[in-house]
């Protein structure tokens, strides 16, 4: 088989695939999970059945799928590389904020909130496939800092529950609160800026080394 008939076989798999998930979102938001089945999604989707298990062998595994790619980034982004706080802190807020302002992502919030008294485990695939690897990457990255000496961070679960939760509390979570919330890029820039500012004034050194070992418990992010 020529790569340019494998290239396309595998850019139809990838439509069929937003397809899926796309109607997937829709129903699981109109109908609920549980009375969504996988056939009605495949109906909805335009595509067989068979194509559909092919893609998702089960419902749950769908679900992943929703919210693996609600939290992806562009380009899968590595954290920034130590060395300018600030500059790194801006990167990933800016990064964050970017996730957060996604339909898709309100969305996912919507379908776990109103299914979490039947279907717990829908919340645990949202927090250990979606949230849990986004924040091991901010932990990481205040983590980095901390060791080079360029931020003095003795607890970075705190600081980076800190930092993503001075931007989603105003950007993210009145979206499924408050009817018509709204909030400009501008006003979006100046809150990742003030989060930024807060969080080096707090933990930037002044000097070339870090008091202490940063402490390493398991997160519990709240943001």
């Amino acid at each position: 088989m020529s790569k340019a008939v494998t290239t396309y076989h595998q850019r139809v798999a990838q439509e069929k695939r937003a397809l899926i998930v796309t109607a997937a979102t829709a129903l699981f938001l109109e109908l609920g999970y549980d009375r969504t089945s996988l056939a009605r999604i495949a109906e909805r989707s335009g595509v067989s059945r068979a194509t559909l298990f092919k893609q998702f062998p089960s419902k749950a595994a769908l679900f992943d799928a929703i919210v693996t790619e609600a939290w992806s980034t562009a380009d899968e982004e590595e954290p920034p590389p130590a060395g300018n706080f600030v500059d790194g802190l801006g990167i990933l807020g800016r990064r964050y904020a970017e996730l957060l302002g996604r339909a898709r992502m309100t969305d996912l919030f919507r379908i776990v909130i109103a299914e979490l008294p039947r279907f717990p485990e829908l919340a645990h695939a949202q927090f250990s496939q979606g949230k849990m690897p986004y924040f091991e990457s901010v932990r990481g990255y205040l983590l980095a800092e901390h060791e080079a000496g360029t931020a003095r961070i003795e607890d970075v679960d705190l600081a980076a529950t800190q930092f993503l939760g001075m931007i989603s509390n105003y950007v993210f979570w009145p979206t499924l609160l408050v009817p018509g919330w709204e909030v400009s890029a501008e006003r979006v820039a100046q809150v990742v800026d003030e989060a930024v500012r807060t969080i080096a004034a707090r933990y930037a050194a002044t000097g070339p080394g870090a008091s202490g070992p940063a402490r390493r418990s398991r997160p519990s992010p709240r943001s």
